[in-house]
């Protein structure tokens, strides 16, 4: 039986548990297939996509910096990741490259089923406006809460962002707003840092006067990473979540998209959190 080849592309990428995530839903619902992280240079995502492609490579998931490249080559999109004008699933299916992007369905699912927090009528704090931003804010928007402000260090790319979602924004009758770091106004019942801060070692890019007391602070960071974000979240009353749950949902997402079968990521995460903890 023949082995379908799949991987993550990413700079950095030692980190990434997608591996270990997708060779899990692979066991647990009899796929065949070879799951691996590629290092790529920055100059070099095309390239190394059309080469993955002719070693017979069927879809790749991708992450920093190349999710808004990997929306430029895609033959087609889907209508998210238009959306979003950035990607993290690519496939590879006649000649074509297929785009996508699972981001933001991973993030929902993770806050609403694994934390068991309905984001419907709530006031949520987006920050950064990058590729990962970008792609999570549609389906944030899609969870109906009252309120998303987008806060980037400059103006203008979340200016930008929220612009291409405001049509949206009226459909779900959900306020929608572009500020700076320092910019936003009352606090908010969920803030979610999109920011490669955690993942650079950097400090977290907003106020502590962001949160509402037990607000859910969440990072789409995880592991070690995530853990400066976390800590200032729980100091200032808030509940922190780093981004596991999101990277697993997404990945199952992915793997649907792919394979045609829904792996079961509510075992998967459970059992990627205890080998972490281990």
């Amino acid at each position: 039986m023949t082995t379908d080849l799949y991987c993550v592309m990413g700079h950095p990428v030692s980190h990434s548990r997608s591996p270990w995530i997708h060779t899990r839903f692979a066991e647990l619902t009899g796929q065949q297939l070879q799951y691996d992280k590629r290092e790529i240079p920055l100059d070099h995502f095309d390239r190394s996509v059309r080469a993955f492609i002719l070693e017979g490579g069927r879809g790749c998931n991708i992450t920093v910096p190349f999710k808004f490249e990997a929306a430029k080559i895609a033959s087609h999109t889907s209508e998210r990741g238009l959306l979003a004008q950035a990607c993290n699933t690519l496939t590879f299916k006649d000649g074509q490259i297929l785009g996508d992007n699972t981001d933001g369905m991973g993030l929902v699912i993770d806050i609403e089923r694994n934390a068991g927090l309905s984001l419907k009528g709530l006031r949520l704090l987006l920050i950064g406006a990058g590729g990962a931003a970008a792609g999570v804010l549609g389906p944030l928007l899609q969870a109906d809460p009252a309120h998303i402000s987008v806060a980037n260090r400059t103006l203008h790319k979340a200016a930008e962002l929220v612009a291409r979602h405001v049509p949206l924004a009226a459909q779900r009758h959900t306020e929608l707003e572009a500020h700076t770091l320092h910019g936003f106004g009352a606090p908010f019942d969920v803030i979610i840092n999109a920011t490669a801060t955690s993942l650079s070692g950097a400090s977290v890019p907003v106020a502590a006067r962001a949160l509402k007391p037990g607000a859910l602070a969440y990072d789409m960071m995880y592991g070690p990473g995530a853990q400066g974000f976390m800590d200032w979240a729980q100091a200032h009353g808030a509940v922190p979540r780093d981004g596991l749950g999101m990277l697993v949902e997404q990945a199952a997402e992915a793997f649907l998209i792919w394979r045609g079968v829904r792996p079961p990521s509510s075992q998967v995460l459970a059992e990627l959190r205890k080998l972490m903890q281990g």
